[in-house]
């Protein structure tokens, strides 16, 4: 799965010795590991780095700049979502291919060590068909059951938990209340909550939170609505950003503070970075609503507008209420083909997007499906999406694309606790991000897009390690 091929051409290094002033670390070793295109190497070692004193770089010099005593925000944890075509996918594997997923995705040795989980209250498209946990017409919740998870998504979300050493964050999402709750009387194609069934809404989210904890999951956290501003083909339900906050100020935060669960983190919007700034200032700008808010989830799909990704919007949000979390809720390539689960592209999308997302002030970040078949699926209306892992459910393998590897130079090294640090690239075509984790190791990630080879130095106090980013690769650079 990861292999320790070194690169032919990168001599390995003596060892960096930082100045030792008060407060600064001292440098024992430098390791870097790469993925890049081209090559066999995925998060491979490629060397020891050393370094040589350089009080000021050149503006020849390219340079990423790194200084550990800047911090920023607390990194609560990188994972993914273990939706129903997840589980339904997992439980067709022989055992051997699950013992190799769970190794995958949450052993720190063999795998990329996810520390996150999210999952759907119900159905979401990517489920075999929608289904609720109540029967019709029954406002009083008196049949509400989570039987139907017990087939295939409670089981594997245990697994996952303990294969992540027992402890796996799990926040929850409804995609849409039940069809007769709703003003169009369908699960899909948007419409509201009939304003009759809100407290009734908020009950079922509670009412979803003691199932599954007394079946042993624990529940981190919770989004109020899956694209509250997106009519689907698939569950979805539209709220407008007063309708959001009066949810959440009438009913939703007070029925959790009445049944004991104010300390779940209630997570807002849970959408697109196009508008995340206009419903989290009209959400936290409410005292009411915003008292019971921890923070505001997003996706990345605002390029179905012709936009690029607007990174800035997170940042404003950050600047403009400090005291609020961030956490990536969803990030897919959409529109599976087979023939290009190769393409190196899947992974760009994932490094360019958390190095900027980070940089921005997010504190967690979660994928979407983490297991697809060789389909793109299962998914009851046809959207067929790409995963990091396929099954090739014909022949019981798993198949692996590079955004699995990217993801990993993450999730892999930076860890929970970890602060986001200083870094600076004087390079469009380096982008970089950096953390200090709770052990005092520092993980630097450099990211070229470039079909260049390009040299570059990594500065920190006035010592220089020079080091190379590969065409199209992603590094991680370990200070220890």
């Amino acid at each position: 799965m990861m292999t320790k091929r070194l690169l032919p051409f990168l001599f390995l290094l003596p060892v960096l010795c930082a100045h030792g002033q008060q407060g600064r670390p001292v440098v024992k070793t430098i390791t870097q590991y790469t993925t890049a295109l081209g090559t066999d190497l995925r998060i491979s070692k490629t060397g020891t780095l050393s370094s040589r004193s350089m009080p000021q770089p050149l503006e020849t010099e390219v340079c990423i700049f790194i200084d550990p005593s800047k911090t920023f925000q607390s990194v609560i944890g990188i994972g993914g979502s273990i939706t129903d075509a997840v589980a339904e996918n997992f439980a067709k594997l022989p055992a051997a291919s699950q013992q190799e997923f769970l190794d995958a995705y949450y052993s720190k040795d063999k795998g990329i060590g996810y520390t996150l989980a999210r999952t759907s209250i119900h159905s979401s498209d990517f489920s075999s068909g929608s289904y609720t946990y109540v029967k019709d017409q029954d406002p009083e919740l008196k049949t509400f059951t989570v039987a139907h998870d017990e087939q295939y998504r409670i089981p594997l979300i245990k697994k996952a938990i303990l294969a992540a050493g027992g402890k796996l964050p799990l926040y929850v999402s409804p995609w849409s209340p039940p069809d007769w709750m709703k003003t169009n009387n369908s699960m899909l194609k948007g419409g509201k909550l009939k304003p009759e069934f809100r407290q009734n809404w908020a009950d079922y989210f509670v009412k979803f939170i003691n199932a599954y904890e007394a079946k042993g999951i624990p529940v981190w956290g919770l989004t109020v609505q899956n694209e509250p501003m997106a009519t689907q083909k698939w569950e979805s339900c539209i709220y407008t950003a007063a309708e959001e906050r009066d949810f959440i100020k009438e009913y939703l935060g007070p029925t959790l503070k009445k049944n004991g669960m104010a300390e779940k983190k209630l997570i807002a919007w849970d959408h697109n970075r196009d508008q995340i700034f206009q419903r989290a200032n009209i959400l936290l700008s409410d005292p009411e609503a915003a008292k019971y808010i921890w923070g505001i989830g997003f996706h990345w799909y605002e390029t179905w507008t012709g936009s690029g990704m607007l990174f800035e919007n997170v940042k404003l949000v950050k600047e403009t209420f400090p005291d609020k979390q961030l956490i990536f809720t969803e990030g897919c390539v959409e529109k599976f083909n087979l023939d290009s689960v190769k393409n190196w592209s899947l992974g760009e999308r994932y490094g360019y997007s958390m190095i900027n997302d980070f940089n921005s002030g997010v504190s967690a970040w979660t994928d979407w499906n983490m297991l697809l078949d060789e389909n793109g699926g299962p998914n009851h209306v046809g959207n067929f999406c790409f995963a990091p892992i396929h099954a090739d459910l014909k022949s019981g393998k798993l198949i692996y694309t590079n955004s699995y590897y990217y993801l990993g130079h993450f999730s892999k090294f930076v860890q929970p606790g970890a602060r986001r640090i200083a870094a600076s690239s004087n390079r469009d075509l380096l982008i970089s991000t950096a953390f200090i984790n709770p052990d005092g190791k520092i993980v630097i990630i450099v990211m070229n897009k470039s079909e260049k080879t390009l040299p570059y130095h990594l500065w920190m106090y006035g010592k220089s390690s020079e080091t190379t980013s590969l065409p199209h690769s992603i590094s991680t650079i370990i200070i220890d």
